[in-house]
């Protein structure tokens, strides 16, 4: 009998579904949400019942039931530093993903969906690689500041599922290569995977080059000083360096694709800002190739704006010359979520439990 899998991905303003029979995707639907209609909610996770009946409402379109399913595969949100791998829901990690902290992320709701949709019906749910999986060497991690030290947070799921399918392709196991991995969107992970382990990357958020909507690192003297001398909160400053930094600060859009047309036009702000964005995305690339030691079996290029041939082309004549570049664009969460799943339904992965690796008692 085929493995019947639903995947969920849930978003600031939608929610993805998708449909599984032993990793066939049958059947993908995005729901976009009104935004207003989102805010009326006190928290994300007071979304929990709205979402869920999304997901309700998108199987019956599709004439499928919860009863039919063999698992459910959520997406995994901030919790605790741990490796990749697939993780069952448990109660402990149940109540992690409710506390919605450091911050409120949409994504955490994907394993407490899983888990609704599994409990009654005594089936397995998981979340898979999470934006929280930490593999970092320690080194990596240590900042000037003893009190600032390195976070390890990325866009983990579809790294490691463009690792293993460059590894695919490359006709070796996906734990015996080295890639340097940039995954290129809203915000920008540039990785280092050293033989199955993201052992350094930057923040989206705080480190590395700016994205289309991220400032990046930043001068922290600047930085500082412009946190003290602003008439801003809290709250505004983070807002200006994640959602309106990067491109958007420069052009009033994150779209590379207007971007773009700005600066066919003449638009000399938005080309260099396009050509600092790949200037950036270039050195971050060539800074984890030391820290791989120059051994690099591949230089990887995914996320939206990988569809770019362009921008593509123009950090790849910067960077070529460290190991052959491979472009897979988009993102492959949904089937690297159904396809974490099935490798443990499969008996090819063991099952993660995420008490073991915040109690000390199992080390990565």
């Amino acid at each position: 009998m085929a493995f019947q899998i639903l995947a969920i991905n849930p978003g600031s303003t939608s929610t993805k579904i998708a449909w599984y029979s032993d990793g066939t995707e049958t059947w993908r639907e995005t729901v976009r949400h009104d935004p207003d209609a989102l805010a009326a909610f006190p928290s994300v996770a007071d979304q929990f019942s709205f979402r869920l009946e999304t997901i309700a409402e998108a199987l019956a379109s599709h004439g499928a039931s919860f009863d039919e399913l063999s698992a459910v595969a959520g997406r995994g949100g901030l919790v605790e530093p741990i490796p990749g791998g697939t993780y069952a829901v448990d109660d402990m990690l149940l109540k992690r993903l409710r506390m919605g902290k450091p911050w409120e992320h949409a994504s955490n709701l994907g394993g407490i969906l899983a888990d609704a949709i599994c409990r009654s019906r005594n089936l397995p749910a998981f979340i898979v690689d999470p934006v929280a999986v930490d593999e970092m060497n320690p080194v990596a991690k240590i900042t000037g500041l003893p009190e600032l030290p390195k976070a390890s947070l990325g866009h983990a799921l579809n790294i490691k599922a463009t690792v293993r399918r460059a590894a695919g392709d490359l006709g070796k196991a996906w734990d015996e290569l080295n890639f340097i991995v940039a995954h290129i969107g809203g915000g920008i992970t540039v990785c280092a995977h050293e033989k199955g382990r993201m052992t350094d990357l930057n923040n989206a958020n705080e480190f590395g080059p700016f994205s289309p909507e991220r400032a990046g690192g930043l001068p922290a003297g600047d930085l500082v000083r412009m946190c003290f001398g602003e008439s801003m909160t809290e709250k505004d400053m983070l807002r200006k360096m994640v959602g309106r930094g990067g491109l958007m600060a420069y052009t009033g859009t994150s779209d590379v694709r207007e971007v773009k047309t700005m600066a066919a036009g003449g638009d000399e702000r938005a080309r260099e800002a396009l050509d600092a964005m790949a200037y950036a995305v270039a050195k971050e690339i060539g800074a984890q190739a030391a820290v791989l030691s120059g051994n690099v079996d591949a230089v990887l290029f995914t996320g939206g704006v990988a569809f770019d041939s362009d921008f593509v082309a123009a950090v790849q004549k910067r960077v070529q010359w460290i190991a052959p570049v491979l472009v897979y664009p988009g993102e492959d969460e949904m089937p690297a979520l159904a396809e974490g799943a099935l490798r443990v339904l499969r008996g090819e992965e063991e099952c993660k439990i995420y008490g073991r690796y915040i109690s000390g008692g199992e080390k990565a």
